[in-house]
């Protein structure tokens, strides 16, 4: 007797809920009286959306625009110089140990600590303006992982189409265009997912050192200050949607870019 699986959607609401009780029975047995505060270390669900209705869409859009805007840019500084690099790597094979070194360099630099470091080479940020540190720490925080899927994506390409384009008298760019680039589409995206989160968390780790004026790292900064666990969590929540957001976006992008990668029909 063949037994049927739940959809992934349903699968999906039913751990959403079971996190959801689980963080609402530690709220009000275990962490109902650490901390000191009348919430205690970690607020109710209920609490927590009290709050979030409370601050209202215009407190959050606020911050949201600019951490945004820092991501993106990061987002897209990050991801394109690691799909340059590749692209040299294939023209040039020689420099791919030097390419790997620089991305794991790149991944294993704690972020957090070179913060202050870079704030200081590049300066508080103009008024109003989006900070340099944030866009900075946004584009490490995607490189490695950008670099990695897209070399693995390139080198992924069937040896025989390769060896059809050079028995034609096509050279390596040839390759590149019509084998390659199509074979690491879907490791690409598949790496673009995985950036998107990052690119924020490293957007809001950047905030964190200062010099903006608005941000989700900053409300949060100002919120834990102020001890107003409720907002804490409402912002972290909200960062947490926002970065789920991106990853679905890029997921959504692949499963309709790349239809021979889950059995679909093109």
């Amino acid at each position: 007797m063949r037994t049927r699986s739940l959809p992934g959607w349903a699968t999906g609401i039913i751990g959403v809920a079971v996190v959801i009780l689980i963080w609402w029975i530690l709220a009000i047995t275990v962490f109902a009286h650490v901390g000191g505060g009348d919430t205690g270390a970690i607020p109710t669900p209920f609490g927590v959306v009290q709050q979030l209705i409370a601050d209202g869409p215009s407190y959050y859009m606020r911050h949201i625009s600019v951490t945004l805007a820092e991501a993106g840019t990061g987002f897209l500084w990050g991801n394109g110089l690691a799909l340059i690099l590749c692209v040299l790597v294939l023209l040039f094979p020689r420099i791919e140990k030097v390419a790997v070194q620089i991305a794991v360099i790149s991944y294993c630099i704690p972020i957090v600590a070179i913060g202050p470091i870079l704030y200081i080479v590049i300066g508080a940020p103009e008024a109003g303006a989006s900070s340099g540190t944030a866009v900075f720490l946004a584009a490490l925080s995607v490189f490695f992982t950008t670099v990695i899927g897209t070399l693995v994506g390139l080198k992924a390409a069937d040896a025989a189409s390769l060896d059809v384009i050079s028995v034609y008298g096509g050279g390596k760019l040839m390759q590149l265009r019509k084998v390659r680039i199509i074979a690491a589409v879907p490791a690409v995206l598949n790496a673009l997912k995985i950036a998107a989160p990052a690119a924020l968390l490293g957007a809001i780790i950047g905030e964190y050192i200062g010099g903006v004026e608005r941000g989700l790292g900053l409300a949060i900064l100002v919120a834990g200050s102020a001890a107003q666990i409720d907002r804490v969590w409402g912002i972290a929540i909200v960062s947490g949607i926002i970065a789920g957001l991106g990853y679905a976006l890029f997921g959504l992008i692949s499963r309709f870019a790349t239809p021979w990668t889950s059995g679909r029909s093109i």
